[in-house]
């Protein structure tokens, strides 16, 4: 099969957004919890690809290395890796270290955000020697390894695939999930998104992508983790905390929305609560049980994180970057970034720079 080419989701900078936060809230009331999830993952620049089609035969076992480990081999420029494998026809169990064998099914997604080593084996039990995933020849970026393994038994296709993502910016998101996500991508959008996949697929181990087929497939995989993400979300129970659970919340979810929205209003507790229709002390305490943290803090991260991103990703002065995330002071900007980053702005991004360019050799 021919490669995938890669897409990515690509954020330019955000302008300075100067609207009263009451007016900012009322905008956001119709579409409460995804506005602070949207916000990230269009930032995240999220890149999503297929590296291997597997074709298992029961028997069969294999073990799958870290997300650190596929990175070295696949990726070295990505900050974080979350592994992913589509079952295309069987059926085969996922199995992290510590924890029990997950069941899946034709049309299952599973996402391993923790970036865990896991096994995927024929049997939730299944004993013999696994295969070690680690050795394989990685293929160059974009391109496809077929894979055959087993014995005679029940077959099973994976497609298997990785979503590149920034981790300071959606560091809350990553430390919400479990450390196995499974998805029923058999129903609603992903169904339709899983169709295309395949016939994408089939086509181009047949006679090749044509044009804009490998951009299309490597978009669908950016969909599903999206979709999986949403997903995930909707079916949480009650009573959770963690900053996923925070979205599903009336109010700390549009706090959420409206810090991300626009972080580079000077907020206060007290103006973000009369935002969302609570009280300084309410929603203080709710924001804290709920995410872990006091609003301002995660206010002061996540501004922090824009920042190192925006100097990641443009060559526009430590001063213009501090104004954009609401530092009125470049000082003030530097001890706090270095606080969180270990060394000053313009250090971090010779150090970025630096690493980036090694990677890419």
């Amino acid at each position: 099969m021919n490669g995938l080419g890669h897409g990515s989701v690509v954020s330019a900078a955000s302008p300075r957004n100067d609207r009263d936060p009451a007016e900012l809230a009322q905008a956001s009331a119709a579409t409460r919890w995804p506005d602070a999830l949207s916000e990230v993952l269009r930032l995240v620049r999220l890149t999503g690809a297929v590296f291997l089609n597997a074709e298992m035969k029961a028997p069969w076992t294999v073990r799958t290395p870290s997300a650190r480990q596929l990175a070295a081999k696949l990726m070295p420029q990505a900050d974080w890796l979350v592994e992913y494998h589509l079952i295309l026809e069987g059926q085969c169990w996922v199995r992290v270290d510590g924890d029990e064998a997950v069941r899946l099914n034709a049309g299952d997604l599973v996402m391993l955000p923790q970036g865990d080593p896991h096994r995927l084996s024929s049997e939730p039990n299944f004993d013999a020697p696994a295969s070690d995933g680690a050795s394989f020849e990685a293929p160059p970026y974009g391109e496809i390894v077929h894979y055959r393994q087993g014995g005679s038994g029940a077959p099973t296709r994976i497609a298997c695939g990785y979503f590149a993502i920034d981790r300071r910016l959606c560091r809350g998101l990553l430390a919400a999930l479990p450390r196995v996500v499974r998805i029923d991508a058999a129903q609603g959008d992903l169904r339709s998104w899983l169709d295309t996949y395949m016939q994408l697929r089939d086509a181009a181990s047949r006679t090749g992508f044509q044009p804009g087929g490998a951009c299309v497939l490597s978009k669908l995989s950016e969909l599903m983790f999206i979709e999986a993400v949403r997903r995930h979300v909707e079916a949480m129970p009650p009573g959770q905390t963690g900053w996923l659970a925070g979205l599903r919340d009336p109010h700390v979810g549009l706090a959420l929305g409206l810090l991300h929205e626009a972080p580079a209003r000077p907020w206060t507790v007290q103006s973000l609560g009369r935002a969302v229709g609570l009280s300084r002390s309410a929603l203080a305490e709710r924001f804290s049980e709920t995410i872990g943290q006091p609003p301002m803090q995660y206010l002061t991260q996540w501004r922090l994180a824009l920042a190192a991103h925006r100097l990641q990703v443009s060559q526009r002065p430590a001063g213009s970057v501090a104004e954009e995330v609401g530092y009125d002071s470049e000082a003030a900007f530097s001890r706090a970034f270095k606080r969180e980053f270990g060394m000053p702005p313009a250090a971090w991004r010779r150090r970025t720079d630096a690493a980036q360019s090694v990677a890419l050799r």
